[in-house]
């Protein structure tokens, strides 16, 4: 129950009186339960003195082995308002002047707590529990650090089959298949070969791995909670044009990122780390989306690296640092890693260098 504790702690010097969450990535943080989510109220409300469920009875016989937390109970034809005022009173919630809610789960849950405390102060979890997560656990570490040594693996995998003639599809069940071979969930493989790498998004298809194509590889494996987000570049046979200039461009970027990140800088001087090299160079125009996000029990969460953003990094946070360059009909570069901040920088999770593969065959 320690992060509980942690919780509580912070809700006292944040002034809140309850947390009430969904049933989504926060508990699963907090505390390690996967109720099943749907149309039916489902909350977890946290005071500095009670913790309980907001349950549905459809599913709190599924839920009850995975904690040992209250539940209140409430089934289809009764409805969940009496069980959420019996959770409150039992909370001491009743008169709670500031509440956080959760920002991530259903608006009409939402509506639910702010009916019954229409006179409380609402706030989202940016100071309690989204804050808390930022900052990784040596637990969080050591599941961060073998997934991304997995993805490394993953990786590997591709590049010693790869050759012209073969799909991004059959790269990305390469990846996939090694991905499974150790016990790791395949989350994503993005493979643009040529100019599909220039959409940074780009879905994997049936595009045919020609001679002369630069392949962007974005590849994510999960297992304990956690997940790897690793890209690294490859080029089928001799570079095109402008490439190595390009991709010594983005490395730069990426080392001039990891070199502003410390604890105590705001995220932004990150971001603008990164985007100076590649605007200075020139291109500018084509480094079209943030240097980096946060990564925890979501493959996306705070902090987001940004141009805008004010968030002050601590040590124990764990994002992405993944500049690029995407020149449309031509092809795409990203470099991207995953680090966790020390007191003086960023650890690589990786253990994979970033220089350009160039797959002969």
């Amino acid at each position: 129950m320690s992060r509980i504790n942690h919780l509580r702690q912070t809700m006292a010097e944040h002034g809140v009186d309850l947390v009430a969450l969904g049933p989504n990535a926060h508990l699963t943080w907090l505390l390690d339960v996967h109720p099943h989510g749907d149309e039916r109220p489902l909350l977890l409300c946290v005071t500095q003195t009670y913790a309980g469920f907001l349950m549905p009875s459809l599913e709190a016989e599924s839920a009850r082995p995975q904690t040992d937390l209250p539940f209140h109970t409430w089934s289809d034809a009764d409805g969940p308002d009496a069980a959420f005022a019996e959770l409150l009173l039992a909370s001491g919630a009743t008169t709670a002047k500031s509440i956080v809610l959760d920002e991530t789960m259903r608006a009409d849950f939402a509506g639910l707590v702010q009916d019954a405390l229409p006179n409380a102060k609402r706030q989202f979890t940016q100071t309690t529990v989204d804050a808390l997560r930022m900052r990784k656990d040596t637990d969080e570490y050591g599941k961060l650090k073998r997934n991304a040594v997995s993805a490394d693996t993953a990786m590997k995998a591709a590049w010693s089959v790869m050759k012209t003639g073969m799909s991004e599809l059959q790269v990305a069940d390469v990846i996939r298949d090694s991905f499974a071979s150790q016990d790791v969930k395949p989350l994503f493989t993005v493979i643009g070969a040529g100019s599909n790498g220039a959409f940074p998004h780009h879905h994997t298809g049936k595009t045919i791995l020609k001679d002369g194509d630069a392949v962007v590889m974005d590849i994510g494996g999960g297992k304990d909670g956690y997940s790897s987000d690793m890209t690294r570049m490859a080029v089928m046979g001799t570079p095109p044009d402008g490439y190595a200039e390009l991709h010594a461009i983005v490395e730069a970027a990426v080392q001039a990122a990891m070199a502003a990140a410390k604890p105590g800088v705001k995220a932004h001087v990150v971001d603008d780390a990164a985007r100076g090299v590649i605007t200075e160079a020139g291109y500018g125009d084509y480094f079209v989306h943030r240097t980096g996000h946060g990564m925890g029990v979501e493959i996306h969460e705070t902090p987001y690296i940004t141009a805008a953003s004010q968030t002050v990094l601590e040590e124990g946070m764990v994002f992405s640092i993944e500049p690029g360059i995407y020149l449309p009909g031509r092809f795409g570069i990203r470099l991207e890693d995953i680090v966790i901040l020390r007191a003086d920088g960023p650890e690589i999770l990786s253990d994979l260098p970033r220089d350009l593969k160039i797959i002969n065959g």
